[in-house]
């Protein structure tokens, strides 16, 4: 059980604060009883800029763990692995699904159709950058108090993937992102939720993360939701579970979507935190 957490926003669609810069992606710095993780790591563009500008030493990490093989969770592993590579020769553990490595494509309008998947680093780049290469397809434990939940089981048939994703060029075969995986620390407090995208679901997950702990409370929720093509009937399913587990924070960031962001914050007034870049959650026992 983590006793002193704090995570901060090092990547988000929004940014709050001094030089700190926005993109289209999604980046986790965080500090668990002393040990320092990364949770996906943006498109690359600003990671080590917003690292340097909230005093975070990248290069720290002592592990890295990346929530599924899209570009705009993964674009910063190059510089991410070269960070903590720089000054410790030992590097960090890299995490992640299998199926993260596979060619991801988004469908277009019209042809060609966009490559989304992981930039510029395959198989051998990431096991010659990182100190060991950990493939998590089953619920894994970084370190005490915090796991990863490997593949999440899809039970509803409300919550889809939330796109257009393809393995080929041809947009032919879709993805289903078997490689979804979020990030849960157990805390006195309860369950904390660290989100990538979701991609299998809100509802998927935070079921899945209470099978897995035994605990039927969460204390809180913080990522992307994808929920920018929800249904009604999604959004009511959502917070309804969100009531159920008697969530206390909940960070809506990145892909959750305006219309998706504007009825959870309407729900949950007092329990909504803005989410975006130079943001920090604590719990301190």
């Amino acid at each position: 059980m983590i006793n002193d957490l704090r995570i901060t926003v090092l990547v988000e669609n929004t940014a709050r604060g001094i030089n700190v810069l926005s993109e289209h992606g999604l980046a986790f710095w965080i500090e668990a009883d002393g040990c320092h993780i990364l949770f996906d790591t943006g498109q690359g563009g600003v990671l080590c800029h917003n690292a340097q500008c909230l005093g975070i030493p990248l290069h720290t990490a002592e592990m890295v763990a990346i929530s599924h093989g899209h570009f705009d969770h993964t674009g910063g592993l190059s510089d991410a692995l070269v960070g903590v590579n720089r000054t410790t020769a030992a590097g960090a553990d890299l995490f992640l699904h299998p199926d993260a490595l596979n060619k991801k494509y988004a469908k277009e309008k019209m042809p060609p159709h966009r490559e989304i998947g992981i930039p510029r680093l395959d198989e051998n780049d990431l096991r010659k950058r990182a100190r060991k290469l950990v493939f998590s397809t089953e619920p894994t434990q970084l370190m005490k108090g915090v796991y990863l939940t490997g593949r999440v089981p899809r039970r509803n048939d409300y919550e889809d993937t939330g796109g257009p994703f393809y393995l080929d060029q041809e947009c032919t075969e879709p993805d289903p992102l078997l490689d979804d995986q979020a990030l849960y620390i157990e805390t006195p407090v309860g369950t904390v939720v660290v989100l990538g995208c979701a991609h299998s679901g809100v509802v998927n997950t935070l079921d899945y993360i209470t099978d897995l702990t035994g605990r039927d409370h969460i204390h809180a929720v913080m990522g992307g939701m994808h929920l920018g093509r929800a249904t009604s009937q999604r959004l009511l399913a959502t917070s309804e579970v969100i009531r159920r587990y008697g969530i206390k924070k909940i960070g809506t960031a990145h892909c959750t979507g305006a219309k998706a962001t504007s009825y959870l914050w309407s729900q949950f007034p007092d329990e909504c935190f803005e989410c975006c870049v130079g943001a920090t959650f604590r719990i301190n026992q």
